[in-house]
């Protein structure tokens, strides 16, 4: 399959190109900066922005499945990077002949699900990351609203963990739910499993162990 990870650099996004690449995949990325990203025949760089409309065209141009991984890194604060990227795309995928599937990482926190926090995450929520999760939680509406061949992902607390292939994926939001951490690796996975065959169009899956 023709692939797009749209911020793939660090974390999740540079996790789910070497889960793309070992799984055989051919790999556009569409980062600020492309050192970290592997040099691999089957890895096209596109070094860019995500809030330039002809950078993230040329990154989807004939994508069969585009995976937004965005970061801010150690960011708490609103920088404009989630909404102003939902944007943008939605600008791209109108002249898309072709309308593939979007698999979006967010965050269990963003949206609804943040009332589905314990209490001392709420807390953490409200102290630090407040910002941050409200700007997902837009990125979430834009693109649900504007392009319903989507889905959300939610991981718990990433950590820098190995892959273990064995995560829980819970689609609906429940009171008795409970999410905790998950690693990077292991999200990658299930991005790369739904890049494969999408099976939560148009949902929400949590992730953690």
């Amino acid at each position: 399959m023709k692939i797009t990870v749209i911020g793939a650099s660090a974390g999740v996004g540079l996790e789910v190109v070497r889960e793309l690449v070992t799984r055989g995949h051919s790999v556009t990325t569409l980062s600020r900066s492309i050192g970290s990203i592997p040099d691999d025949p089957l890895v096209t760089k596109v070094q860019g922005s995500s809030m330039s409309e002809s950078d993230v065209a040329k990154a989807i141009d004939g994508a069969e499945t585009i995976l937004v991984t965005l970061g801010t890194g150690m960011s708490t604060k609103a920088t404009g990077l989630y909404p102003n990227s939902s944007h943008v795309l939605l600008k791209a995928l109108e002249a898309l002949p072709n309308k593939p599937p979007l698999i979006v990482l967010t965050g269990f926190g963003a949206g609804e699900s943040w009332g589905y926090n314990s209490f001392i995450m709420k807390r953490l929520f409200q102290l630090f990351l407040k910002d941050v999760y409200a700007e997902k939680t837009q990125m979430e509406q834009i693109l649900s609203m504007g392009y319903p061949n989507s889905m959300f992902v939610r991981p718990g607390r990433l950590t820098n963990g190995e892959q273990r292939k064995k995560y829980r994926v819970i689609p609906e939001l429940s009171r008795s739910m409970s999410v905790g951490a998950v690693s990077r690796k292991d999200v990658a996975h299930f991005m790369a499993d739904q890049a494969e065959k999408p099976a939560y169009i148009g949902k929400y899956p949590a992730l953690c162990y």
